[in-house]
């Protein structure tokens, strides 16, 4: 997600609006727990890969922990004994595999080149080690098509982001993420993609379809991948008015931030040992 955002015709407008929703309706909001994949179980090598959530950004300049932090401390007790944290604030799904992210100083794990790449090479260094991978990656892609001041959203541009983001995720992130994890023909790790909550749902209530829309997208292109950790629900879902909005992030401070605050991110954590069953 963007840092300080969740760091991103009239007749074309109302057709693509009625395509989302009708495909929306039509998956309902079903998260996917991957019933196809196996449950590896952590090894000894963690890492997180992602945007500024993933990465554990918060306004008021503590980003020494986040969810894959509070993860990590909870796979100690499982024999996990190293972690790193790829992710990048402000990445999008393209950013992810050709580069440019603009954070890149703020890194928490070194690495020049692409942050795929990067966790590519991470995995092949240590074959057969790494599990799991989480994985949060989309909201750049979507939120800047959400106007927050006027509560409306761009439904052309918000379909060509969305059909962006499944080809990104399906065509090339998650096949060479379980590739890498695939050592001699054996999945040797979890894959683990977080979807998200709505910062925006007090605010703009119309949002909320919106975010429905992304995460059945996101539960979709993990099919045969990775599994689901279902952050939306475990911030309150589709409720409005939804208090956890305001207690788990920063949106409701001084700080107007749509990023997790501690409490925020150690439900990210839990939903995610939930989802998989560590």
């Amino acid at each position: 997600m963007q840092v300080m955002q969740y760091i991103r015709r009239p007749l074309l407008c109302v057709v693509l609006f009625l395509i989302i929703f009708a495909a929306f309706e039509a998956g309902s909001i079903s998260i996917a727990h991957a019933a196809d994949l196996p449950v590896v179980g952590p090894k000894s090598y963690y890492i997180a890969l992602g945007d500024s959530v993933a990465y554990g950004y918060q306004p008021d300049l503590d980003w020494r922990s986040g969810y894959s932090t509070d993860l990590y401390h909870h796979l100690q007790s499982k024999g996990t004994s190293t972690y790193d944290n790829l992710a990048c604030p402000a990445e999008t799904s393209t950013t992810m595999i050709n580069g440019n992210c603009p954070y890149t100083i703020i890194h928490k794990y070194p690495y020049l080149e692409p942050q795929l790449n990067a966790a590519i090479e991470y995995l092949q260094a240590h074959p057969g080690q790494v599990s799991p991978v989480t994985l949060q990656i989309g909201a750049n892609d979507i939120l800047p098509d959400i106007n927050k001041s006027t509560c409306s959203t761009n439904t052309a541009q918000f379909a060509t982001d969305l059909a962006t983001l499944d080809a990104n995720l399906t065509q090339t992130i998650l096949p060479r993420l379980k590739a890498a994890l695939t050592v001699n023909g054996q999945l040797t790790g979890d894959l683990i993609l977080v979807n998200y909550y709505d910062p925006y749902q007090n605010l703009c209530p119309n949002s909320v379809p919106y975010l429905q829309t992304v995460n059945q997208h996101l539960a979709q292109d993990a099919a045969g991948y990775a599994h689901v950790a279902d952050a939306f629900t475990a911030f309150g879902g589709a409720a409005i008015p939804n208090s956890n909005t305001c207690n788990y992030t920063w949106i409701c401070s001084f700080f107007s931030d749509i990023h997790p605050r501690s409490q925020g991110y150690s439900v990210i954590a839990s939903t995610i040992e939930n989802s998989i069953g560590y």
